[in-house]
């Protein structure tokens, strides 16, 4: 997949509508500075784009796979358009991850928002509640993002917290 392109062709679309977005999953991580293997390009778009942005995707080329009020994935018949997800977003929460979205390089040359460390941490904590299969990817991520210089601890800490996953948090700081 051609992350760069790929982000190109969202991120201009996503803008030119005002909407606000924020690169997360296995490529926010590598520009965090953890490269990791990923197939797909993840993305954190408010909810008030979902309709036009599912219609952009799919005058694309890309099918829709999935589709609820907070999720949809979608794919391309060719390889080098690849997969995306799109996790969407509204009221305080938006407000919160939007707002402290930094602008990193991101695939291809280009800078992106990408949520804080610990925003990131929270959607990683909440997939591994809604699919437990994903541990033990997700915990080798959250032990990235817990290791970041300046992240704030305590509050991935109530992530964890927030969905009975304390024993979670307790395994990653024993690692570290």
């Amino acid at each position: 997949m051609d992350f760069g392109k790929a982000l190109a062709t969202v991120a201009s679309f996503l803008e030119a509508h005002g909407h606000r977005y924020g690169v997360i999953g296995g490529v926010a991580l590598t520009m965090y500075g953890m490269p990791r293997t990923t197939v797909d390009l993840d993305l954190v778009v408010e909810g008030a784009a979902q309709d036009e942005l599912i219609r952009f995707v799919e005058s694309l080329g890309y099918q829709t796979l999935h589709r609820s009020s907070g999720y949809s994935n979608h794919a391309h018949t060719d390889p080098s358009q690849g997969k995306l997800d799109f996790v969407y977003i509204r009221g305080e929460t938006s407000e919160q991850i939007f707002a402290g979205c930094r602008w990193l390089k991101a695939p291809g040359g280009l800078e992106a928002p990408v949520p804080r460390p610990e925003h990131l941490a929270a959607l990683k904590v909440l997939a591994m509640k809604n699919d437990p299969s994903r541990i033990f990817q997700e915990m080798a991520d959250l032990r990235f993002l817990i290791a970041l210089p300046g992240v704030d601890r305590s509050e991935i800490h109530t992530y964890f917290t927030r969905h009975d996953l304390e024993d979670r948090f307790d395994e990653l700081n024993k690692a570290l």
